[in-house]
């Protein structure tokens, strides 16, 4: 039986390290499937200890970590690599060194916490039983997303985790606290491209052309009736456009309006039916009103759920850990996570790593110029991790 003040020992030798390895990643990010310095950087930490590893889905490394003692259990614990197309506004000496390209998601935090995980369960695989799977993982911010990319490629097999676990930086939360959700959290995301087609003209001369911003519009708030009155109001669903393009001017009516958009839900049967609906109501629209509508939908992550059991039992871990008064309840997130393609295929846990501190003015949200953590959260994130683990292998 390993106790928790022998990894928390481990944490607090290897935090130096780990917070290094954070800034040298965060100085240095790379966008989705790019990932390749990231990629080398890891493959390097865990050659220096001796922890066999292999390549996968091009960047993504996958490391394995046997205790010594006799037990076939298997459990996976999951970081993602990848970094924003964001120009980072920090002036730290660890601020991004590729312009335009900044970690302001936290992969960072993830990858490096990782490591020092790796490193407290290296040192401990003499006193445990069972299997750690190492899973670094590319392209979480992108289409299709890099979880999907490596199931199945077979992440999930040989050996096979009965679960899987993850953690993600909330700076809405107390640096030192963890956060927990039981059952469904995050929502499927799915992008929506529309083209609206009329037939454009002078702005004075209305009745000769198509308007192709006027129906356009007519869509968008048309679309909106979807939600309100076609899904269960008991089921949260966001449908928002963040982009509408229509290169005319003053006095000129465009042939053409571009549209950009996201659908999130919680229900796949619904997500299903919705985008059905809006489809059909948009190209009616348009045809109703003399143009036309190509109504693009890319599918993206499912809804993210966490099974109940490997929930309660990682939240237990956490407040054995860190105490009941630093593990917190988490709402329903309308944000996704391509993690949520490991949870519809196997039992997963998926957490928050409190980064906040307003004396340290990291307060600011994930996807912001901004964006930067307090780095006594990675005393946390390491540590908890390996603690979790080996909790969950029955050691």
């Amino acid at each position: 039986m390993i106790d928790k003040e022998k990894i928390q020992a481990l944490s607090g030798e290897i935090f130096e390290k780990v917070v290094g390895f954070r800034q040298h990643i965060h100085a240095n990010p790379e966008l989705s499937y790019k990932e390749f310095e990231t990629s080398a950087y890891i493959k390097s930490h865990l050659t220096e200890w001796g922890i066999p590893f292999s390549d996968m889905a091009n960047t993504g490394v996958v490391g394995l970590i046997k205790g010594d003692l006799v037990s076939d259990k298997v459990i996976a614990l999951r970081a993602d690599m990848d970094a924003l197309p964001i120009l980072e506004a920090n002036e730290k000496p660890y601020a991004s060194k590729n312009t335009g390209v900044m970690h302001a998601c936290g992969h960072d935090v993830h990858s490096s916490s990782l490591l020092g995980t790796a490193f407290i369960l290296n040192s401990l695989k003499a006193e445990f039983g069972g299997t750690v799977k190492l899973i670094f993982q590319p392209a979480e911010e992108v289409l299709p997303g890099g979880a999907s990319i490596m199931i199945r490629e077979g992440v999930l097999d040989n050996p096979k985790p009965q679960s899987i676990i993850g953690q993600h930086v909330m700076p809405l939360i107390e640096s030192g606290k963890v956060g927990f959700r039981s059952g469904i959290y995050m929502a499927s995301t799915d992008e929506l491209y529309v083209t609206v087609h009329g037939k454009g003209g002078h702005g004075a001369q209305p009745h000769q052309n198509i308007d192709p911003v006027l129906i356009a519009s007519h869509i968008i708030i048309a679309l909106q009736q979807i939600v309100s009155r076609n899904a269960d109001p008991r089921l949260p669903s966001v449908l928002s456009f963040g982009k509408v393009q229509a290169n005319g001017a003053t006095n000129i009516i465009p042939n053409e309006v571009k549209m950009e958009g996201t659908f999130r839900t919680l229900n796949e049967d619904w997500r299903k039916e919705a985008k059905r609906l809006m489809k059909k109501m948009a190209e009616g629209i348009a045809e109703s009103m003399g143009g036309s509508c190509d109504f693009r939908i890319m599918n993206g992550y499912p809804f993210l759920i966490n099974e109940p059991q490997l929930t309660a039992n990682t939240r237990a871990h956490a407040e054995d850990y860190l105490g009941k008064d630093n593990v917190v309840d988490l709402d329903i997130w309308m944000a996704a996570e391509d993690f949520a393609y490991y949870s519809q295929v196997t039992d997963a846990c998926f957490y928050r790593l409190g980064t906040g501190n307003e004396e340290k003015d990291t307060m600011y949200s994930v996807h912001t110029p901004k964006f930067d953590i307090d780095e006594d959260a990675l005393k946390v994130s390491t540590g908890l991790m390996a603690y979790v683990a080996l909790k969950q292998l029955g050691n």
